[in-house]
């Protein structure tokens, strides 16, 4: 991939608007694909500036370059977590968001604003909602790295509640596979659940 013309690393925070309007302008960037998100839902009870900061500053900060540079399109990468707890079935595109976290709380509030700068300013957005992914590299906090961890050591295995929950996992390649159609084919303003 770094050998690949067409591939640049720079480093920035999502919500400096410099340097965003630099990369955007330096290299000619028609479509943004907003993956940058602070995603521990435990962490984001301890730390949840954090999380606004990247969540809906940062989008906030994406959507405005959107706009300024004219670009043909913004995705923004959300999570299923932002429709809260339902007791039976599934959620569908267009249920009410409840998020129950600081860290659901935060994608909400990013995935308002991108309805809102579509609805606003006619901008040229798209929401994936995915579930809960998982594939190599995965940081080690997250479930099934530690689930798979703590069993190889003979550790226990953390459960939250009664343990009777139920989750949507969704492969990595499965999950980037979804973004891209959605990306190419998508409607303007639409949301697309990805599970």
């Amino acid at each position: 991939v770094h050998d690949d013309p067409r591939y640049r690393f720079v480093r920035g925070d999502i919500a400096d608007k410099h340097t965003l309007a630099a990369v955007l302008r330096d290299h000619q960037i028609d479509t943004l694909v907003n993956f940058a998100a602070e995603s521990h839902v435990d962490r984001s009870i301890l730390e949840p500036d954090a999380f606004i900061h990247t969540d809906v500053v940062g989008t906030y900060v994406l959507l405005e370059a959107a706009r300024q540079f004219g670009l043909e399109r913004m995705l923004q990468v959300s999570t299923d977590e932002v429709y809260g707890s339902i007791p039976v079935g599934f959620f569908k595109e267009g249920d009410p968001l409840e998020p129950n976290s600081p860290y659901s709380a935060s994608k909400a509030g990013g995935e308002m604003m991108v309805r809102a700068y579509h609805e606003t300013y006619g901008l040229n957005t798209v929401v994936t909602s995915g579930s809960n992914t998982f594939g190599p590299y995965q940081y080690p906090e997250k479930v099934a790295p530690l689930f798979i961890t703590n069993a190889i050591e003979g550790e226990p295995l953390p459960l939250y509640g009664d343990g009777m929950q139920v989750r949507d996992w969704l492969y990595v390649e499965d999950h980037c596979a979804g973004i891209d159609l959605a990306l190419h084919r998508g409607l303007a303003g639409e949301v697309y659940n990805l599970g």
